[in-house]
């Protein structure tokens, strides 16, 4: 199943059914207000829900309406709890070397993990609006489950039957800002403003012999401005899984339904792909020439961030940003 909000029905959205083509969807709120409503009682949704994909999926359905990412908010436009992880520890390794940060090796073994922003996701196509280019506007191309509620203390193999919903995030950093933050000792918080989603967030079966239940082995495909600049298999050189980091996640607390748990950059150690941030670009031109040469984002760059399925169909459908000034609130 695939599933979207519209930015409509207040901060929550209207939820979405959309089919496997992403050419049609469906209304919901006749069954739920909004997709945690549905994440809160999967059990007692599910059974209708898979019946009423089958049938859209079959041109059966005749409420259909055209499905348009432009007019979609993230599929959860907020959420309870959002936390992002490192699943790629070479993304790790690279950034904090071109900051000058030595690498613990306890990284390799226990996943870092960071409270990210919830009350408030960006949709597929609203804009990075920023104050300030010098802030080093960076995009980060990453995957993301979304989860029913999970016990604490539950067991990484006991961890995976949690996931509801695979996503697509671009984790917008300001890289300038990380290095004061966290010489604070107190983790990021204005280096880490409001993340974005793909249109559509999917059911694990939608992905295929790529998903073994917690990991995907697709390629994510980040272009900036019309070019590539990464298409490495977020797969490969991966460090921990999703049922690690949920596990992690879930150490010391419960995760209640709707919780984001985000891989992190995907990363993978072979320059050839290239790269899912331009922190990594930059840091390669470092340790190559000297200097790094690719710029951070600014205002009027574009931004595309996409995954396509084993038969070439864009699972999620795309993230596609415009990098823009913000004005400043509103005066009164």
């Amino acid at each position: 199943m695939k599933f979207a909000s519209l930015k409509e029905g207040g901060r929550d959205g209207t939820p979405l059914l959309v089919g496997r083509d992403l050419r049609r969807c469906l209304r919901l709120t006749s069954l739920a207000p909004n997709l945690q409503r549905i994440l809160e009682d999967w059990d007692r949704f599910a059974p209708e829900l898979e019946a009423l994909s089958s049938r859209l999926n079959a041109g059966e359905v005749s409420e259909t309406e055209p499905f348009d990412p432009a007019a979609c908010a993230a599929p959860l436009p907020r959420a309870y709890q959002f936390a992002d992880g490192s699943a790629y520890v070479t993304h790790v390794e690279l950034v904090r070397r071109a900051r000058g940060a030595e690498m613990p090796p306890s990284f390799w073994t226990d996943p870092l993990m960071y409270q990210g922003l919830s009350d408030h996701f960006l949709g597929p196509q609203e804009p990075i609006a920023m104050a300030d280019e010098a802030w080093g506007i960076d995009f980060e191309a990453e995957l993301a489950v979304i989860l029913d509620d999970v016990p604490m203390g539950v067991e990484a193999d006991a961890a995976s039957r949690h996931i509801r919903l695979v996503a697509l995030m671009n984790d917008v950093s300001l890289r300038n800002l990380i290095p004061g933050e966290l010489a604070k000792g107190f983790g990021f918080f204005q280096s880490k403003p409001a993340s974005a989603f793909a249109p559509v967030a999917v059911t694990p079966d939608e992905l295929g012999p790529a998903w073994d239940g917690a990991r995907l082995a697709l390629p994510m495909i980040s272009h900036v401005n019309d070019r590539e600049v990464g298409c490495p298999d977020a797969g490969t050189d991966l460090t921990f899984d999703f049922a690690t980091l949920i596990a992690h996640a879930a150490r010391t607390r419960a995760l209640s339904a709707g919780t984001v748990i985000g891989s992190g950059t995907v990363a993978n150690k072979d320059p050839a792909v290239g790269s899912s941030c331009l922190a990594e670009i930059r840091m390669r031109e470092t340790i190559d020439q000297g200097a790094p040469k690719t710029p951070f984002l600014r205002f009027g760059d574009r931004l595309r961030i996409e995954m396509h399925g084993m038969d070439g169909h864009s699972i999620f459908g795309a993230i596609d940003q415009l990098v823009v000034s913000y004005g400043g609130p509103p005066s009164a």
